[in-house]
């Protein structure tokens, strides 16, 4: 791999890939420090003027991620060094980035990761069809099949793949289609979250970049959005270097690869990483330096406005007066003509998925709303209500449950408008879409949050089941109001990025000639705070501003797509509702006594609650699978092995799931046998040693009563039909069958002769013996080893029997303990015979009968 890069990357590229990023941050910058001092300028203004912005009617926290993680599990990773697969344990973190440990036991101890993931400008693809699509569009190779081989294969049927156009590609594999379509949710969120990694809350330095990047990309020709504007700002400065640089090099390098077409997709891919590292590395630098320069002089600049903001304010209005009066009737001409008339489809293109994603929002919400009240209807106390309550505090970042309301905003089609418009993509927009559904309903669950627990104090069970129900119907017409307001807003913004760069191209040529000259008309001093560009480009957007509110309006009129009337505002409705409390309610913490383990004043990152619970396949406990501890690197299939192990793995039967034994909660005798052991109680005596019996007598206490005794010889079951092969030859099998067979025909016969005692001693005792004759017979034949008739007593006559039951005596005369004989056998091995059984003589069995018979009665 290094031969590779530093064959194809020597010293004399490497230098001409830092000049190349020089060049680029140095116009950038001139552009950023121009734009750093409008941006203070407007922040300002807008400080001492005051803004109108809607007031929203759900709260907003401030921290929703705070000692929370979003998902962590094992699956296998295809590793370039090795070119082997090997299992990983990743963890997602509330910074979305990807972690990578040996196991989750590192992960455990603290270890440090073997490698981070920052999911910015990469997408998250299931198909290796796909993948190998892109990969022979970046490669350029006109001979190149998207149906070729892959240069890796995939020891299961699952891939996961990270693919991103100038940074490395990261391969991943799992065991089911369920652990996929949860991993891939999970990737997607964090790519989501990624790409939106400029701050809202830089009120300064984000405007600054944007504007600037916007004014820099305009320069070279480029008026559409930009799809690759993903990442922190060092990350899009190192997209817009290799915007054009990455080409430049493919042509330069691609050609002298050499090897077969995998081969040399594969050392492009491990070059164009290596450039885009030292590319990254170069504009983080000098970023830093640009935004800790103009961060030095803000203080100045700050002062000066604020001294001057009047006259400032006077000089731009003047200015702006000019250059309307110059491009107003050109901007009018060409809205009419060529903006207006697509207005109307633009919008409705937007708003269907839009409004579908939302209200596929609002009715996950709904719910699980209901699903706490009807558990608090179950269960009202206040540890179950913290319970459920904690479950749902982080849905809107739980991407499996997210996932339906993000799919209906894919189906966004721009196709049409980008060519017309320069749209490169609707991935901008999707994007900024799913965002702001996720805000929306975090905003609902922490408002509801505060509603129940501003109202848990001084409720009985009853009256919380009713508080929660209102504070239901509280929050979703809340959603409804601030979802209008949202898409509404969204609708504006999304149709102004589409329509004002199209605008900008079209009268770049006719206007930008003429705009220098109103330079002039600028005092020195305040010639950094008014730029005669940025004046040009606020008269095209608020001459089209005018026609994107009337047709926003208009849907919002004809209640399209669940739009409220911009009339409509429920001011005051919630008064109180702003004075409850910002951050996130530890609900485990109050309610379930739970609180995670702090070092330093963090929680540690496993320690941290998981939002995205554990992969489990019901009964189908997997080897592999992310909710358990991933395996050690000794046990993983490497590319050939994989395939065939999962191949033996379909044809085995799937175990069950191990059971854990439960115990019977005590209650009352459900049998007639239960029922006689309560009123004669058993006592079992296990023989260990027949030393310790004097003459085969059991001492009893005095106080004790017997009336009935039977000796049980236990044999232990054979474990396995495999070790029982091992240990016994054929005629050892067979003579124990006989043995097994015997046993239970005598058993048999004793428990017919037991009832003939029980009916009358004396009178049938001979009719017993003659009766338990023909039923041994009888029963000898269809006896088996596997199946014992376990009923009948034991006496010194049949000593060879195995296994019998108690069975209560019904006779009346009490036994004396003095007279009480107890005959235990040990190491008995019986050979009767079954063909002998059928000759034995009747009056040897009756006198044997008639033994244990006077036993029993004594």
């Amino acid at each position: 791999m290094g031969d590779v890069i530093s064959a194809n990357l020597d010293e004399g590229k490497r230098e001409v890939i830092t000049a190349r990023t020089s060049a680029v941050m140095a116009e950038f910058g001139r552009f950023y420090e121009q734009q750093y001092a409008v941006a203070l300028f407007n922040s300002v203004r807008y400080e001492i003027e005051g803004g109108g912005n809607t007031q929203t009617q759900l709260l907003h926290r401030k921290e929703p991620l705070k000692n929370k993680s979003i998902f962590s599990g094992g699956l296998f990773q295809y590793l370039e060094e090795s070119k082997k697969w090997r299992s990983r344990f990743l963890y997602v973190g509330d910074s979305y980035n990807i972690s990578l440990y040996e196991s989750k036991a590192a992960h455990d101890r603290g270890i440090h990761s073997k490698g981070v993931i920052n999911c910015a400008g990469y997408r998250a693809l299931t198909s290796m069809e796909e993948y190998l699509g892109l990969l022979n569009n970046s490669l350029g190779d006109t001979k190149a099949k998207s149906a070729s081989a892959p240069f890796l294969k995939c020891p299961t049927q699952f891939p996961l793949i990270l693919w991103h156009p100038y940074a490395r590609h990261h391969y991943f594999c799992v065991m089911t289609e369920k652990e996929q379509k949860k991993w891939h949710a999970v990737f997607q969120d964090c790519v989501r979250h990624s790409n939106n990694g400029l701050s809202e809350e830089c009120k300064v330095a984000t405007p600054a970049f944007t504007d600037a990047l916007r004014l820099y990309r305009q320069a070279k020709g480029h008026y559409g959005t930009w799809d690759m504007m993903c990442g922190n700002q060092a990350q899009i400065l190192a997209n817009l270097v290799m915007e054009t640089l990455h080409p430049e090099l493919k042509n330069l390098i691609v050609p002298r690869l050499k090897g077969k077409l995998q081969q040399r997709q594969k050392d492009w891919m491990l070059i164009s990483d290596a450039v885009y590292r030292q590319v990254l590395s170069q504009t983080k630098t000098q970023h830093e330096a640009l935004a800790q320069v103009c961060e030095m002089e803000r203080p100045r600049l700050d002062s000066a406005l604020r001294t001057d903001m009047d006259q400032i304010i006077t000089s731009k209005e003047h200015v702006s007066g000019k250059i309307r009066a110059l491009v107003s009737p050109r901007i009018e001409q060409l809205v009419r003509s060529k903006v207006q008339p697509y207005i109307h489809s633009i919008l409705e293109a937007l708003m269907e998925p839009t409004s579908r994603g939302f209200s596929e929002v609002r009715d996950i919400l709904f719910r699980e709303l209901v699903e706490v009240s009807k558990n608090t209807m179950n269960d009202s106390s206040k540890e179950k209500l913290g319970e459920h309550m904690d479950k749902i505090s982080m849905l809107a970042f739980h991407p499996v449950k997210m996932q339906n309301c993000y799919e209906k905003m894919e189906a966004l089609n721009l196709e049409g408008l980008q060519q017309r418009c320069d749209v490169s993509s609707p991935s901008v927009f999707i994007q900024r879409a799913q965002i702001l559904m996720r805000q929306q309903m975090d905003n609902a669950v922490h408002t509801f949050e505060q509603l129940v627990h501003q109202s848990l104090d001084g409720h009985s069970g009853e009256d919380l089941c009713k508080t929660i129900q209102r504070c239901q119907d509280r929050v979703l017409k809340k959603y409804d109001y601030d979802s209008s307001t949202v898409r509404k807003k969204f609708f504006r913004e999304a149709l102004l990025q589409i329509i004002i760069p199209y605008m900008l191209k079209q009268l770049s040529t006719s206007c930008s000639p003429d705009l220098p000259k109103f330079k002039e008309l600028i005092f020195e001093d305040f010639s950094r705070f008014i730029l005669v560009e940025s004046i040009f480009e606020e008269a095209v957007l608020q001459s089209v501003s005018k026609d994107i509110m009337m047709a926003v309006k208009e849907a919002a009129v004809q209640r399209r797509h669940n739009l409220y009337r911009d009339s409509m505002v429920l001011t005051n409705s919630d008064p109180n509702l702003h004075l409850l409390g910002e951050d996130t309610i530890d609900w485990a913490g109050q309610f379930g006594g739970v609180k995670g383990e702090t070092q330093g004043g963090e929680v540690t990152n496993r320690k941290r609650k998981q939002i995205v619970s554990m992969i489990q396949l019901d009964g189908v406990p997997l080897p592999y699978e992310s909710c358990q501890e991933v395996p050690g690197v000794d046990g993983i299939p490497e590319e050939n092995e994989g395939q065939r192990e999962q191949d033996l793995e379909t044809e085995k039967p799937v175990n069950p799931v191990q059971q854990v034994p439960i115990e019977k909660e005590p209650g009352s005798p459900e049998s007639v046998t239960e029922i006689r052991d309560l009123i004669n109680p058993v006592l079992e005596v296990v023989e260990k040693d027949s030393s310790q019996l004097t003459n085969r007598m059991l001492p009893l206490e005095e106080g004790d009563e017997v009336k009935h005794i039977t000796t049980v010889t236990e044999i232990v079951s054979r474990e396995s039909p495999k070790k029982v092969e091992g240990e016994l030859d054929a005629t050892q099998i067979e003579r124990a069958l006989e043995e097994q067979q015997c046993v239970s025909a005598i058993e048999s016969a004793i428990q017919q002769i037991e009832i003939a005692i029980q009916e009358d001693p004396g009178e049938h005792l001979s009719e017993g013996a003659i009766d338990s004759d023909g039923e041994f017979a009888q029963t000898s034949k269809n006896s088996s080893p596997l199946h014992h008739d376990d009923s009948g007593f034991q006496s010194p006559a049949n000593e060879n029997v195995e296994e019998v039951e108690p069975q209560p005596d019904t006779g009346d005369e009490v036994v004396d303990a003095e007279q009480v004989m107890l005959t235990l056998v040990e190491g008995v091995k019986t050979s009767i015979d079954l063909d002998a059984k059928a000759t034995c003589d009747a009056s040897e069995k009756k006198t044997e009968v008639e033994t244990t018979a006077d036993r029993c009665l004594l």
